[in-house]
């Protein structure tokens, strides 16, 4: 009897039989190759959006793909739990953040569990739960222990009118409080670091090793690395004092006419001259005011402050001014420049609005400095420029010049050859609440001390209140501040700065290894099994951070004895983004909701202008998202996963189309018909000594199917085309003219087998209703037959004089002489041929025969 396809009964009733039987906790059987395959953990928001959906669907078809090929697979899901919007929260509404987060996770796991994942959820973590962070926390003092964690000043947004710290996100694009509204102020902190700069070197070298890495995040890490090669300087002040500047171009020293420090150097105030201390000051507190991005923006009026004081070019001995520049950023190298205006636009564009000196030393091979005439814009032509005007280096090009200055340097005790680097020590300190605790107790004998293993996890208190201003909610509960000293046991005070929360996914691949061990952040033999993840699959907006993070701390825990391997992520998918149609007014700029719009008339609803539509990365604020539960509810996860592996590689952009979601549904309602059908009809099929034409053309179709469908899963991954494949296979089925045979029957449950990994359900549903008893999920990926391949015929194009006369059926292994013969007697070519001489034949075998005929 045929039965109709239900996506909503068939998903149901098997992630709940999948869940009772166990089929995808994580196998510890070490006769078998491991696969780690990993997507990037969500934050908890609540709800699933279609990025997730795409991200976790590619990733479990590649985990379900190396189930079947033989591997044990390690496939766990988790939180990263901490961060701003449960802090928002609890501000809002009241809610504590701990409530708020966990709710949302219960939520978001149920609908994960719908899209049919297979997740081992034994191994699921929580950032925020005290028995992960107690392990954050461990891992921070073996940073501490190896001198790579420590405190300094640095500056944060400052709220003034809310007397609070602000993170970035916080501070609108006018530079003011997202709560108060106030004009945010910058402001020096006393904060913690990591020292991500001290293996710089090494983040950068061992890039090479990623050969499973795109181009494009391998480059974007190297540029946020910013190995800049030159040479470290040494200038002094006409009074004695030192300033040593880092430069990449030390050939253009004797062009340095004035020098320019970051108004923070702590130079600044002994340099300062009396008549110029009111100016000074007041330029420091404007530039403390403004952010980072607006100081080093190329496009804006440079502005600065002389000191009053001098310093001695270490060349050629020239008394030289020295300014304060908010351009000069005190974290970036020394802190200070040497200025070359003639050679570098922004020192130009500074020294040309000062009336400073502009002294030319590099010139292109045609000009002549005798003949030169002022310059309109700095000159910066390192590939032809000559030196002149520059002592020892007079007549060299520029690549030689920095060749031989470099041995002048430090043949004159002024300077030697350094690399600089654009990547920072890691600011890790957070002013709130919900985060990892610092584990440090700050006392006024000891110092920071380490609170002791025995103590941690050091929890957050949960008798918080949350106003939104003043310091940190921690900073505020002095019975969780005032502690004893664990060294001397006098009164001191806990650290009251939570973690950054890339600190937590920094080291989450690791604990899935182990994720229940009590004892240990995870236990050495199976982190070292299981690592490296074999498949990380994530946005590319994780492209810098995250990934050299994670990478910083994998190289720091393999230092510490802790673990045996170089890079944590072998391979790297950055999916693309989904895209949904989105409408815009242009004159307004406002953004419509697509369900109030006509897409064959798209206009305004309140105005009637004409709005204009195109595909943009789904969001909230464009009105423009598609919700997975409608998604599911219509069609069924299996649909949904379909779609999403069929519309576009996974590394482009998708654009949300409903039409091809509806195509998606209808082939896997094809697929049930079909399966049905032969279910129904099933017999016993009949095995035939010798294989008929029909059964060798499907037997053809099969094997084909099993070998491309397996190559676009390898490598790559191109989902889309293996949909592709699936589909002519169906066709190939569908069409067939030997369903009683036993051929028909492979076709089938290899058909099945190609499509669990992307349909699951379906795939189970129909895989027992053929008969089977195990999961298809157990079955062993199917290998292509190199003999099936084999054709027996070949079309054959017989062409008179260039145009094609007839198309025929020839034997594969004809010879050049046969196929001539053969497409002479074609019953189509005979009349073209009769009564005329054949001057010449062109036989390509396997594709054509051309007669060339005499006149």
């Amino acid at each position: 009897m045929e039965s109709r396809y239900n996506a909503a009964e068939i998903e149901q009733k098997w992630q709940q039989t999948w869940a009772e039987m166990g089929c995808d906790r994580t196998p510890e059987d070490p006769s078998k190759p491991k696969f780690y395959a990993l997507s990037m953990f969500p934050y908890p928001s609540g709800n699933l959006h279609m990025g997730h959906v795409r991200n976790y669907v590619i990733t479990d078809v590649i985990a379900r793909l190396k189930r079947m090929q033989g591997y044990r697979v390690l496939h766990p899901m988790g939180w990263d739990a901490f961060g701003l919007p449960a802090e928002n929260a609890a501000i809002d509404r009241g809610i504590p953040p701990s409530k708020w987060t966990y709710e949302n996770i219960a939520q978001m796991r149920e609908q994960l569990k719908q899209l049919g994942l297979s997740l081992d959820w034994d191994r699921e973590v929580a950032t925020c739960s005290p028995d992960y962070y107690k392990w954050t926390q461990w891992l921070f003092l073996q940073f501490y222990e190896a001198g790579l964690a420590y405190q300094k000043e640095a500056a944060v947004n400052w709220d003034p009118f809310d007397q609070t710290v602000l993170a970035n996100e916080q501070v609108d694009s006018e530079g003011r409080s997202w709560r108060s509204g106030a004009k945010v102020e910058r402001k020096l902190l006393r904060q913690w670091f990591l020292r991500i700069t001290q293996y710089a070197d090494e983040l950068l070298d061992d890039l090479q090793q990623l050969k499973g890495w795109p181009d494009k995040v391998k480059t974007l890490q190297t540029n946020w690395i910013g190995k800049s090669v030159g040479a470290h300087v040494e200038f002094k002040t006409v009074a004695g004092d030192s300033i040593p500047i880092f430069t990449t171009r030390p050939d253009t020293l004797w062009g340095a006419t004035f020098m320019v420090l970051s108004p923070e150097h702590p130079l600044v105030p002994k340099l300062t001259t009396s008549e110029q201390k009111e100016a000074i000051e007041t330029y420091q507190k404007e530039a403390a005011n403004k952010s980072e991005i607006d100081r080093t923006d190329d496009t804006r009026e440079k502005t600065g402050v002389f000191t009053g004081s001098y310093a001695i070019n270490p060349v050629n001995n020239s008394k030289i001014p020295i300014w304060i520049a908010d351009y000069v950023l005190m974290d970036y190298g020394t802190g200070a420049i040497m200025a070359v205006p003639a050679h570098d636009q922004r020192d130009f564009e500074f020294a040309t609005k000062f009336k400073l000196q502009i002294q030319q030393v590099v010139f292109s091979a045609e000009d002549k400095p005798e003949n030169a005439e002022p310059l309109p814009e700095a000159f910066t032509d390192n590939q032809t420029g000559i030196l002149y005007n520059s002592d020892v280096l007079n007549g060299l090009s520029v690549t030689d010049a920095k060749k031989r200055v470099i041995a002048y340097l430090e043949e004159k005790k002024i300077g030697t050859a350094q690399s600089n680097y654009r990547l920072r020590d890691w600011l890790i300190s957070r002013q709130r609440y919900w985060g990892v605790p610092i584990p440090i107790i700050h006392c006024p004998s000891c110092g920071a001390v380490p609170v002791p293993d025995a103590d941690l996890p050091v929890q957050l208190p949960s008798d918080v209140s949350f106003s939104g201003r003043g310091p940190s909610p921690l900073a505020k509960i002095e019975d969780w501040v005032n502690v004893k000293c664990p060294s001397c046991n006098e009164d001191a005070k806990r650290e009251t700065d939570t973690m950054d929360t890339f600190i937590d996914s920094s080291w989450y691949f690791l604990r899935y290894t182990d994720a229940k061990n009590e004892g240990k952040a995870f236990d050495p033999g199976k982190v070292n099994d299981w690592m490296v993840v074999d498949q990380y699959v994530g946005g590319i907006e994780h492209a810098i951070l995250h990934l050299l993070y994670s990478r910083f701390f994998t190289k720091v825990l393999r230092d510490r004895g802790l673990l045996k391997f170089d890079e944590p992520f072998q391979k790297l998918l950055t999916q693309g983004m989904v895209q949904g149609v989105t409408y815009k007014n242009p004159k307004t700029g406002k953004y419509v909701p697509s369900v109030q719009v006509n897409p064959e008339n798209p206009r305004d609803p309140d105005t009637g202008e004409p709005l204009v539509s195109f595909y943009e990365k789904m969001s909230k604020s464009k009105y423009n998202g598609v919700d997975p539960k409608v998604v599911l509810g219509k069609y069924g996860a299996d649909t949904a996963r379909m779609f999403i592996l069929f519309k576009a590689p996974p590394e482009k952009d998708l654009e949300w189309d409903d039409a091809d979601v509806e195509g998606q549904f209808r082939f896997l309602n094809r697929v049930w018909r079909l399966v049905d059908e032969y279910a129904n009809n099933k017999g016993i099929s009949k095995r035939n000594q010798e294989l008929s034409k029909a059964e060798k053309d499907l037997r053809r179709a099969i094997h084909t199917a099993i070998k491309e469908v397996s190559e676009d899963l390898e490598g790559d991954y191109q989902f889309n085309t293996a949909v592709s494949e699936m589909m002519k296979l169906s066709n190939a089925l569908n069409d067939a003219q030997c369903k009683d045979s036993a051929i028909y029957e492979e076709g089938i449950q290899t058909l099945l087998i190609l499509l669990a990994p992307f349909s699951p359900h379906l795939a189970e549903e129909l895989w027992q209703k053929i008969g089977e008893k195990d999961s298809i999920h157990q079955q062993v990926w199917r290998k292509h037959d190199p003999t099936a391949l084999e054709v027996d015929e070949i079309t054959l194009v017989v062409q008179v004089m260039g145009k094609k006369r007839a198309v025929i059926q020839v034997p594969a292994s004809a010879t050049k002489e046969e196929l001539e013969t053969f497409a002479k007697t074609s019953d189509k070519v005979q009349p073209y041929l009769e009564g005329k001489e054949i001057k010449k034949v062109i036989v390509i075998p396997g594709k054509l025969v051309n007669f060339v005929l005499g006149k």
